[in-house]
């Protein structure tokens, strides 16, 4: 099968493309669009991959669907289109944020800045129906994402994991911790971010893995 994504990306996930839960995934997902309607545009279903290379990839932050209200979603997780209402987690990455670098975030909600540097903002179901969260879950989005994770911290080493919430800590068991860094907290939702999401300094300690890179201080 022919998927339109970056060729770096391609070439690690080309098996999977022909793998029948892949191809019953596609149809599924066809379907969906045609008939419903689904967030993100199907143009930006891989926007992560196509803009986070392989091989320019440094941290991984993973997430779990996309947002299910209108203009939202844009396939990265956690990020929205500048000019959209920050969602309530957003804001308390950028709360985290401006506590641990003593920075305040660029203005804007659109996390491509932090693409372009090299941080994969995967989620890990690509698809969602509009407001009806979850609605895309185990249709096999789920193992194309285990692979990609999988890809990286086989081939790659001294990558940055950031699993926040019991979602993505067990999607990240797997990762090898001897190879890499994984950083675990609770999810910066408002249910659980005063449990332990603010305060786990986890920007801090990325930026200080590649002394190259300021990974997400972004000052006005």
């Amino acid at each position: 099968m022919d998927v339109r994504i970056e060729e770096s990306w391609k070439l690690r996930l080309k098996e999977e493309f022909d793998k029948e839960y892949f191809i019953r995934l596609s149809e599924f997902v066809k379907e969906e669009y045609r008939t419903k309607t689904i967030y993100p545009p199907g143009n930006l279903i891989f926007n992560a991959f196509d803009l986070c290379p392989f091989e320019k990839a440094k941290a991984v932050i993973i997430g779990q669907d996309p947002y299910h209200g209108p203009g939202q979603a844009h396939g990265l997780c956690f990020s929205v289109k500048d000019g959209v209402e920050y969602p309530p987690s957003l804001k308390n990455i950028f709360k985290e944020i401006e506590a641990d670098l003593g920075c305040k975030p660029v203005a804007g909600g659109d996390l491509t800045r932090w693409a372009r540097q090299g941080v994969l903002l995967l989620n890990a179901t690509l698809t969602v129906r509009a407001h009806m969260a979850g609605s895309h879950q185990r249709k096999g989005w789920e193992e194309f994402t285990d692979s990609a994770i999988s890809s990286l911290n086989r081939e790659r080493d001294n990558l940055v994991f950031f699993l926040w919430g019991a979602y993505a800590q067990k999607k990240g068991e797997a990762i090898d911790r001897t190879r890499h860094l994984v950083l675990e907290s609770v999810h910066p939702s408002p249910l659980s971010a005063s449990r332990g999401f603010f305060g786990n300094r986890h920007f801090s300690k990325c930026n200080q893995i590649d002394k190259f890179f300021c990974f997400f201080k972004s000052c006005r």
